[in-house]
Order: C-alpha cells, then structure tokens, then sequence
C-alpha cells in the first residue's frame, strides 16, 4: 500500500487510463458491468460542489481583510481577475464552437438518464433565481448560482464586521481547508474512476470517442497559450508597458513548479519569490494580489469549463441557446472563483456548470482519464495570470522596481 502512495497520483492516473483504454477494447461492450465504480467517483465529486464553493468562496472574499484593501490595488485587481476571466470562458466557447469536438461520436449505445429538454427560463426569472430566498434550500437543491450570491455577500459581511468577524472567518478558512483535505481523498479514487470509466467508454464507443478526447486535450492547451500569450502578454505589454520576454523569464521557476505540481497554491510560495525578485514588485502588492489570484483567479479552468461543457453539449445532442451561453460564461467565471487551488477541482466545477445547463454529467466520465494531463495546462495558466496582474497592478500603483526586473535578466 505503501508503493501505491509513494507513485504521483497523476502518473497512477495515466496509467489507469492506459490500463482502461486496454481492457475495454479487449472486453468490449461487457466492461460496462464495471462502470459502477466510476459512476461511485463521479458521485463523491458531486458531493464535493456545494461545500467546496461554499466555504472557499466565503474565505477568499474575507482573505482580503479590509474593505480599505479594495481601494487602489484592490479594485484593479478584481476588474482584471474579472475582465480576463470573462474573456477565457468566451474563448472556451469559441473554441468549442469553431472546432466541435463533441460532434461524431455515436452515444446511442450508452446507458444514461434522460437528457434535459433546454430551459425555457426568461431573463427576468433568471435574475430573479439569483437571490437566494433560503440559502438551506439553495444547499439542498445544489443550485449553485443563488449559493455563490450568497457566499460572496457572506464573505463581504464578515469583512464589514472587521474584528467581531474574525471568529466566523477563522470557521471559513478551517472549513475550506479541510474541504481541500476532503478532495484531496476523493482525488485519491480517480485512478479506480478512471480505469472503469475509460473502460466502459472505450468497449461501448470504441476509438472515436478516444480520438474526440485527444482533440478536447489539445483545445485545452491551445486556449490556454492564447490566454498566456494574448490576454497576458498583452496586458504587460499595453497597460503595464514591460517587455514581454522579460516578463516571462522571470516566471520560469513558477511556471515550471506550476505544471508538475498542478496546484495554485502549493506553487504559491514560489510565484511570489519570482514576482518580488524577479519582476520587481513590491511585497505588499504582490502578497495582497497573487494570494487573493491563487483562490479566485483561475481563468485557465474558466476557459476549460466553457470548453467542456459545449464538448458535453456536443457530444449528447443537448441544444444550448444563447441564455445558456451566457449562463456557462457566468458560472464559468464564478465557478473557477470557487475553485480550489488544488488537483482535480476542475472536475468538481464541471458538475456545477453542466447541471445549470442541461449537459449530462456523464460528460465527466470522458474527461475524467485525460482531465489531469490537461489540468497541469490550466494550472500554469492560471499561476501566470496572477504574476500578469500582480505586475500590471504593481505599474498601475508605482509599486514596482522595474530595475530590479531588468537586473533578474542578467542573473
């Protein structure tokens, strides 16, 4: 048991996928009698949405400490953590729209519940559905938009109260960690869900659902290097007015920490080595905003979950309207905020946005065998866009050594 742990989790998982892609092609329709265990870990991840957003979202909006944080760094730092966030869900959709990776994959074969017919929900009940009128039913129910309200008005209440607030806030930051020590035990099941699930869809679909997993891999990486090179590259370049290659070159160590480990926050330490460093932004700043990034600044995952749930969509004939677009572009974003900043959280966020919107959850079970593969991508996305905005901020504000950034070229 104890050689079982010492193996990364991701290498166990890869080889899960290798070992379920084998058997279900040898076993063929039969390895469906195993899909219960997948279907076992998709169940513990829907367990996870509700108290996973609630309390990392509480502790991260009450983890900027003082309303009077949100003054000139605070307030550029949201509108940026929002803009480009919103821009990477949008790209997703794009991405999932002009090149359909979903389409041509026969289904019919699987077992599955009813599909859900599109809502006919109007904008004005959409809206309306946003304020939680019991915040206990919006849990039972699992409806998530009218939970992520109410969480950030909590968030928001506990800042207001300032010292008398500090009990409540230690319960929230105990609570979202022990939340990421829960996840990090359902992580554990992946491997098992993995194998069954890849099983079951490679001896129900055969290779054209592997080939369509294949093109969702490498739209996850080409959106997230646009999001690096054009959203980030191009806020350094344009409102930060920095040199780009020298931005980037002094995020080389977090980038790489970034991508082995696929968390935010254990790459946390070393993204603020490299901002304060290497780019010369002051501590202040760049402990205030890349902290407040590592939890709510995750537009690597807002770009993916657009772009999965349109391959879910795609891939089970579910029609989206433009409602649902931009009901996925909303949750998109304030689901990646309620992301925690550890492996494998992108899949628990997946069975926020595709209930909003009707897509199957069996979606997870492609995604779920190459999600770390792509996980690792969206990581480093992530980590870099909170450098990108750490910096740009840190220019904005005057708290930035750009001499130290040029003298960290020549180190």
């Amino acid at each position: 048991m104890s050689t079982w742990f010492r193996i990364a989790l991701w290498k166990r998982v890869i080889a899960a996928l290798v070992l379920g892609i084998a058997v279900g092609w040898l076993w063929g329709p039969g390895a469906e009698s195993i899909k219960i265990v997948g279907d076992i870990f998709v169940a513990f991840i829907k367990m996870l949405v509700v108290p996973l957003i609630f309390f990392s979202l509480v502790a991260g909006v009450a983890s900027i400490g003082d309303l009077r944080k949100l003054g000139s760094v605070g307030w550029r730092a949201m509108l940026l953590f929002v803009v480009t966030g919103q821009i990477a869900v949008w790209l997703g959709l794009l991405l999932g729209s002009v090149f359909r990776p979903g389409v041509g994959v026969d289904t019919s074969a699987l077992q599955m519940g009813t599909i859900p017919e599109p809502s006919e929900t109007t904008w004005r009940e959409m809206v309306l559905g946003m304020v939680p009128q019991s915040p206990v039913q919006v849990m039972a129910d699992v409806n998530v938009l009218p939970l992520i309200i109410f969480s950030l008005l909590l968030g928001i209440g506990i800042l207001m109260a300032a010292r008398d607030g500090e009990p409540v806030l230690k319960i929230f930051e105990s609570g979202s960690v022990v939340m990421q020590k829960v996840t990090a035990i359902v992580m554990e099941l992946t491997p098992f869900g993995v194998f069954a699930l890849m099983a079951w869809v490679a001896g129900t679909l055969g290779l054209d659902a592997l080939a369509a997993l294949g093109q969702l891999v490498f739209l996850n990486y080409l959106g997230c290097l646009l999001i690096i090179l054009l959203i980030y590259g191009g806020m350094i370049k344009f409102i930060a007015r920095l040199p780009v290659i020298d931005f980037f070159r002094g995020m080389t160590d977090a980038i790489a920490v970034s991508y082995s480990t696929a968390s935010s926050n254990a790459t946390l330490p070393v993204t603020l080595r490299c901002a304060e460093r290497n780019l010369g932004v002051s501590k202040s700043v760049a402990s205030f905003v890349i902290s407040l990034g590592a939890t709510i600044n995750m537009n690597g995952t807002a770009m993916y979950l657009g772009l999965a749930t349109l391959f879910g969509a795609q891939l089970f004939g579910v029609d989206l309207s433009w409602g649902d677009y931009f009901m996925i572009a909303l949750l998109g974003t304030l689901g990646a905020v309620g992301a925690a900043g550890i492996p494998g959280a992108g899949l628990i966020m997946m069975a926020l946005v595709f209930g909003a919107v009707g897509v199957p959850l069996e979606t997870i079970a492609f995604v779920a065998g190459v999600d770390r593969i792509m996980d690792m991508m969206r990581t480093t996305t992530n980590v870099t866009g909170d450098a990108a905005v750490a910096t740009t901020v840190a220019v904005l504000t005057g708290e930035i050594d750009k001499a130290e950034m040029v003298s960290a070229d020549d180190v």
